[in-house]
Protein backbone atom coordinates (compact mmCIF):
# COMPACT_ATOMS: atom_id res chain seq x y z
CA UNK A 1 0.00 0.00 0.00
CA UNK A 2 1.13 3.51 -0.81
CA UNK A 3 0.70 5.96 1.47
CA UNK A 4 1.70 9.74 2.22
CA UNK A 5 2.55 11.22 5.43
CA UNK A 6 1.35 15.27 5.41
CA UNK A 7 3.91 16.60 8.09
CA UNK A 8 3.41 19.70 9.44
CA UNK A 9 7.55 20.53 10.34
CA UNK A 10 9.70 23.16 11.58
CA UNK A 11 13.55 23.26 12.30
CA UNK A 12 13.13 25.36 15.59
CA UNK A 13 10.57 27.34 18.07
CA UNK A 14 11.21 30.16 16.23
CA UNK A 15 10.60 28.81 12.41
CA UNK A 16 7.39 29.43 11.03
CA UNK A 17 5.93 26.00 10.29
CA UNK A 18 5.19 24.55 6.80
CA UNK A 19 3.35 21.40 5.54
CA UNK A 20 5.45 18.25 3.47
CA UNK A 21 4.86 15.43 1.70
CA UNK A 22 6.51 11.81 2.32
CA UNK A 23 5.26 9.21 0.11
CA UNK A 24 6.38 5.70 1.34
CA UNK A 25 4.93 2.12 0.48
CA UNK A 26 4.93 -0.82 2.98
CA UNK A 27 2.17 -3.89 2.86
CA UNK A 28 2.09 -4.47 6.43
CA UNK A 29 -0.96 -4.58 7.87
CA UNK A 30 0.48 -3.74 11.53
CA UNK A 31 2.29 -0.80 10.18
CA UNK A 32 1.52 2.17 11.98
CA UNK A 33 2.90 6.45 12.12
CA UNK A 34 5.12 5.30 14.11
CA UNK A 35 6.39 2.59 12.02
CA UNK A 36 6.07 5.32 8.62
CA UNK A 37 8.03 7.92 10.56
CA UNK A 38 10.83 5.02 11.58
CA UNK A 39 11.11 4.49 7.87
CA UNK A 40 11.33 7.66 6.11
CA UNK A 41 13.81 8.75 8.36
CA UNK A 42 16.04 5.55 7.21
CA UNK A 43 16.38 7.70 3.85
CA UNK A 44 15.97 11.19 4.54
CA UNK A 45 18.90 13.64 5.03
CA UNK A 46 16.88 15.91 7.08
CA UNK A 47 15.30 13.62 9.60
CA UNK A 48 12.03 14.02 10.92
CA UNK A 49 12.07 14.78 14.62
CA UNK A 50 9.53 13.01 16.79
CA UNK A 51 9.75 11.20 20.35
CA UNK A 52 9.57 7.36 20.75
CA UNK A 53 10.20 5.17 23.78
CA UNK A 54 8.29 2.22 24.17
CA UNK A 55 6.40 2.27 21.24
CA UNK A 56 3.76 -0.50 22.98
CA UNK A 57 1.52 2.66 23.96
CA UNK A 58 2.55 2.21 27.67
CA UNK A 59 4.95 5.36 27.60
CA UNK A 60 3.04 8.46 25.91
CA UNK A 61 6.29 9.64 24.33
CA UNK A 62 5.10 9.49 21.10
CA UNK A 63 1.94 11.42 21.26
CA UNK A 64 1.02 14.06 18.21
CA UNK A 65 -1.69 15.03 16.20
CA UNK A 66 -2.95 12.80 13.53
CA UNK A 67 -5.63 13.48 11.56
CA UNK A 68 -6.71 16.31 13.95
CA UNK A 69 -6.91 14.22 16.84
CA UNK A 70 -4.41 13.71 19.67
CA UNK A 71 -3.23 9.99 19.51
CA UNK A 72 -0.33 7.83 19.69
CA UNK A 73 1.93 7.26 16.58
CA UNK A 74 2.35 4.03 17.59
CA UNK A 75 -1.20 3.22 18.47
CA UNK A 76 -2.89 4.41 15.34
CA UNK A 77 -1.98 2.43 12.01
CA UNK A 78 -1.89 3.29 8.48
CA UNK A 79 -4.51 1.47 6.70
CA UNK A 80 -7.05 2.24 9.76
CA UNK A 81 -6.15 5.98 9.05
CA UNK A 82 -5.37 6.36 5.80
CA UNK A 83 -7.96 8.49 3.38
CA UNK A 84 -8.84 7.18 0.15
CA UNK A 85 -5.74 8.53 -1.32
CA UNK A 86 -3.62 7.19 1.54
CA UNK A 87 -3.16 10.38 3.19
CA UNK A 88 -2.59 10.96 6.78
CA UNK A 89 -2.21 14.62 8.49
CA UNK A 90 0.26 14.73 11.24
CA UNK A 91 1.66 17.40 13.08
CA UNK A 92 2.48 18.13 16.99
CA UNK A 93 0.91 18.55 19.88
CA UNK A 94 -0.81 21.92 20.00
CA UNK A 95 -1.16 22.94 23.56
CA UNK A 96 2.50 22.66 24.41
CA UNK A 97 5.30 24.28 22.75
CA UNK A 98 7.05 23.38 19.99
CA UNK A 99 10.68 22.44 20.22
CA UNK A 100 11.45 20.88 16.51
CA UNK A 101 9.14 19.10 14.03
CA UNK A 102 6.84 16.81 16.12
CA UNK A 103 8.85 17.55 19.44
CA UNK A 104 7.01 19.44 21.86
CA UNK A 105 7.74 20.69 25.11
CA UNK A 106 5.42 19.04 28.31
CA UNK A 107 8.10 19.91 31.19
CA UNK A 108 4.40 21.86 32.33
CA UNK A 109 2.70 18.32 32.79
CA UNK A 110 5.32 17.59 35.75
CA UNK A 111 5.42 21.21 36.91
CA UNK A 112 1.22 20.95 37.57
CA UNK A 113 1.61 17.58 39.21
CA UNK A 114 4.63 19.44 41.76
CA UNK A 115 2.34 22.26 42.46
CA UNK A 116 -0.48 20.20 43.00
CA UNK A 117 1.92 17.87 45.71
CA UNK A 118 0.89 14.76 43.79
CA UNK A 119 2.41 11.99 46.08
CA UNK A 120 2.73 10.37 49.07
CA UNK A 121 5.25 12.09 51.58
CA UNK A 122 5.40 8.47 53.16
CA UNK A 123 4.32 4.93 52.49
CA UNK A 124 0.26 4.35 53.60
CA UNK A 125 -1.78 1.54 53.02
CA UNK A 126 -4.95 2.03 50.48
CA UNK A 127 -8.27 0.47 51.10
CA UNK A 128 -8.36 -2.77 49.39
CA UNK A 129 -11.98 -1.88 48.21
CA UNK A 130 -10.21 0.94 46.72
CA UNK A 131 -8.22 -1.21 44.55
CA UNK A 132 -9.84 -0.94 41.16
CA UNK A 133 -9.96 3.05 41.44
CA UNK A 134 -6.07 2.85 41.89
CA UNK A 135 -5.24 0.36 39.42
CA UNK A 136 -7.62 2.84 37.03
CA UNK A 137 -5.78 6.04 38.46
CA UNK A 138 -2.02 4.13 38.11
CA UNK A 139 -2.53 3.55 34.43
CA UNK A 140 -1.94 7.64 33.16
CA UNK A 141 0.77 7.77 31.19
CA UNK A 142 1.02 11.65 31.20
CA UNK A 143 0.85 11.92 27.41
CA UNK A 144 -0.96 15.11 27.59
CA UNK A 145 -4.06 13.93 24.99
CA UNK A 146 -6.36 14.82 27.34
CA UNK A 147 -5.15 18.34 27.16
CA UNK A 148 -4.92 18.50 23.49
CA UNK A 149 -8.64 18.38 23.13
CA UNK A 150 -9.40 19.97 26.27
CA UNK A 151 -11.01 23.10 25.51
CA UNK A 152 -10.28 24.58 29.04
CA UNK A 153 -6.74 23.86 29.18
CA UNK A 154 -3.80 25.70 28.28
CA UNK A 155 -0.04 26.11 29.67
CA UNK A 156 0.66 27.98 32.32
CA UNK A 157 -3.02 28.62 33.15
CA UNK A 158 -4.58 28.04 36.40
CA UNK A 159 -6.36 24.57 35.39
CA UNK A 160 -4.01 21.62 35.27
CA UNK A 161 -6.40 19.39 33.70
CA UNK A 162 -7.17 15.58 33.44
CA UNK A 163 -3.55 14.83 33.22
CA UNK A 164 -2.78 16.27 37.72
CA UNK A 165 -6.51 15.16 38.21
CA UNK A 166 -6.23 11.26 37.33
CA UNK A 167 -2.84 11.45 39.73
CA UNK A 168 -5.06 12.95 42.44
CA UNK A 169 -7.79 10.74 42.37
CA UNK A 170 -5.48 7.90 43.42
CA UNK A 171 -3.82 10.36 45.86
CA UNK A 172 -6.55 11.30 47.71
CA UNK A 173 -7.16 7.15 48.18
CA UNK A 174 -4.21 6.85 49.79
CA UNK A 175 -3.42 9.96 51.62
CA UNK A 176 -4.66 10.20 55.20
CA UNK A 177 -7.25 12.09 56.13
CA UNK A 178 -5.24 15.28 57.89
CA UNK A 179 -3.55 15.83 54.87
CA UNK A 180 -6.22 15.96 52.66
CA UNK A 181 -7.23 19.60 53.69
CA UNK A 182 -4.31 21.09 51.99
CA UNK A 183 -4.82 19.14 48.76
CA UNK A 184 -8.36 19.91 48.48
CA UNK A 185 -7.46 23.53 48.37
CA UNK A 186 -5.10 22.72 45.53
CA UNK A 187 -7.89 20.12 44.02
CA UNK A 188 -10.35 23.09 43.89
CA UNK A 189 -8.16 25.89 42.76
CA UNK A 190 -6.37 23.83 39.77
CA UNK A 191 -8.83 21.51 38.39
CA UNK A 192 -12.26 21.50 39.94
CA UNK A 193 -13.08 25.35 39.69
CA UNK A 194 -11.12 25.19 35.91
CA UNK A 195 -12.96 21.93 34.61
CA UNK A 196 -16.19 23.02 32.32
CA UNK A 197 -17.59 19.39 33.00
CA UNK A 198 -17.26 19.27 29.06
CA UNK A 199 -15.34 15.78 29.30
CA UNK A 200 -14.23 15.96 25.86
CA UNK A 201 -11.18 13.86 27.38
CA UNK A 202 -13.15 11.01 28.08
CA UNK A 203 -12.94 9.08 24.63
CA UNK A 204 -9.12 10.01 23.67
CA UNK A 205 -7.38 8.56 26.32
CA UNK A 206 -4.84 6.17 24.93
CA UNK A 207 -4.97 4.42 27.61
CA UNK A 208 -8.91 4.25 27.95
CA UNK A 209 -8.82 5.82 31.72
CA UNK A 210 -12.14 5.72 32.70
CA UNK A 211 -11.87 9.88 33.47
CA UNK A 212 -15.24 10.63 34.10
CA UNK A 213 -15.68 7.84 36.83
CA UNK A 214 -12.31 8.95 38.87
CA UNK A 215 -13.51 13.15 37.96
CA UNK A 216 -16.54 12.20 40.18
CA UNK A 217 -15.14 10.08 42.77
CA UNK A 218 -12.10 12.82 43.55
CA UNK A 219 -15.31 15.87 43.13
CA UNK A 220 -17.00 13.90 45.66
CA UNK A 221 -14.62 13.18 48.23
CA UNK A 222 -12.62 16.67 47.88
CA UNK A 223 -15.44 18.95 46.68
CA UNK A 224 -18.97 17.96 47.60
CA UNK A 225 -18.35 16.29 50.95
CA UNK A 226 -17.01 19.13 52.58
CA UNK A 227 -19.45 21.94 50.92
CA UNK A 228 -22.71 19.75 52.08
CA UNK A 229 -21.16 19.54 55.53
CA UNK A 230 -20.36 23.53 55.61
CA UNK A 231 -24.02 23.73 54.53
CA UNK A 232 -24.66 21.31 57.72
CA UNK A 233 -26.18 18.25 54.98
Amino acid sequence: MRYTLQILRRKNAAEKPSWHDYTLETELESATVATALSLLNQTLDDKIMWDCSCLQKKCGACAMVINGKPRLACNVRLNESADKEGRIKVEPLKKFPVIADLVVDRTVLYENLEAINAWLSKGTMADEKKNDLLYEASRCLQCGCCLEICPNFYAGGHFFGMASMVPVARLLEELPREEKKELRKKYQKHIYNGCGKSLACRNICPAEIDIEKLLVNSNAVLIWKYLLKDKGV
